[in-house]
């Protein structure tokens, strides 16, 4: 770690004050500027963090000198010219997911990341929380013998309301919105860390509950998906399936089964995120299902601020040696470039009831 601390600029607020201000904090970064497009938002977000200064222009903190870094967590339609010009800044960068609006941008986020030479991440910080990683590791090991199939399920309340829910970015496509974007980037991403390159996608969208009110409280709809589905199958060999819903009652969370020949993996959570001890169930060679202890490593600490911040700042810790060793360690540019033509090729193949090669 330098003798003093670098210094980083957070763009936006919500996540960004919740979780990446304090992880970057406490793993010996200087928080030194918030950015929200409300000037109440950052200047309140500010004053709770204790940071010194909030703007509502993002180039101001991108054009600041002092600033090492710039963390981005705005909704997805600015992802890709802020991510720019903080590379051309010359600032390294953790941008949010989803990562891009469509394959086209992420390209050329990837393409200025590597002119730059900048660390470039992206926070797909769910590869870091203990089941996840204990997972891969046993997958690796050969726990399951040779991967056959995995089957996720998200079931969540979060939009069934008794009177329609206020309208915000997540509900309008032109921002990016949609929970295939805001979650299922996660899991795309976690599947590709465990099974390696998606070779086709069938998927489909839907939206169920789309009954909103604007801020004058007027009637009007959402026009992304609260609900979608996909399959995918991986180069290596295997299948993965995943439906996940914002618009279901009564909340189920999330289930996860990786089956392969010899024997069988499941990892469950109660909510959106994986929690920090979250515990896998396995059975091998007929074996009954019982859970694993989880080694110690892939839970080195406890934050109890937030249940997400243990894994963001073991993400964090990734991304600041890579600014120390110069290098970009994953999840990349390229995990996020890779992860966004999986995302569109399940709408692709929504709109055309077709199955997509990548």
């Amino acid at each position: 770690m330098p003798s003093t601390p670098r210094k980083i600029g957070i763009i936006g607020v919500g996540f960004g004050a919740q979780v990446h201000a304090p992880a970057f904090r406490s793993e010996g970064w200087e928080v030194a500027a918030i950015c929200s497009r409300n000037g109440d938002k950052a200047r309140k977000a500010a004053a709770e963090a204790g940071i010194e200064a909030a703007c509502t222009d993002p180039m101001e903190i991108i054009g600041r000198g002092d600033l090492a870094a710039v963390s981005i967590i705005t909704p997805p339609v600015a992802h890709h010219a802020l991510a720019i010009a903080a590379l051309r800044a010359g600032k390294h960068v953790m941008c949010e997911k989803p990562f891009a609006m469509n394959a086209s941008e992420a390209e050329k986020m990837v393409e200025a990341a590597r002119e730059s030479a900048r660390t470039a991440m992206v926070a797909h910080e769910f590869r870091h929380t203990p089941q996840r990683a204990y997972i891969k590791q046993l997958l690796a090991d050969g726990y399951v013998g040779k991967f056959q199939l995995c089957t996720i399920e998200l079931f969540l309340d979060r939009y069934v309301t008794a009177k329609p829910r206020p309208a915000t970015w997540i509900a309008r496509q032109a921002d990016g919105g949609g929970l295939l974007g805001a979650l299922g980037s996660h899991y795309i991403d976690g599947l590709r860390d465990w099974f390696g390159e998606i070779t086709s996608v069938t998927g489909r969208l839907d939206t169920l509950r789309p009954d909103l009110v604007d801020s004058a409280g007027r009637p009007t709809r959402a026009d992304s998906d609260d609900t979608f589905s996909f399959t995918v199958t991986f180069a290596n060999g295997g299948t993965a399936t995943m439906i996940a819903s914002f618009a279901t009652t009564p909340t189920r969370g999330a289930k996860i089964v990786v089956m392969g020949e010899r024997g069988t993996l499941i990892a469950e959570q109660p909510g959106p995120n994986p929690l920090e001890d979250g515990v896998v169930v396995a059975s091998r060679d007929g074996a009954p299902l019982a859970p694993l202890e989880t080694p110690s490593r892939y839970a080195p600490f406890k934050d109890p601020r937030d249940h997400r911040l243990m894994a963001f700042r073991l993400l964090v810790r990734d991304f600041t040696r890579g600014v120390e060793q110069g290098n970009s360690p994953t999840p990349n540019f390229s995990d996020g470039l890779r992860c966004q033509r999986v995302l569109d090729a399940v709408r692709e193949s929504a709109a055309s009831g077709r199955s997509v090669p990548l």
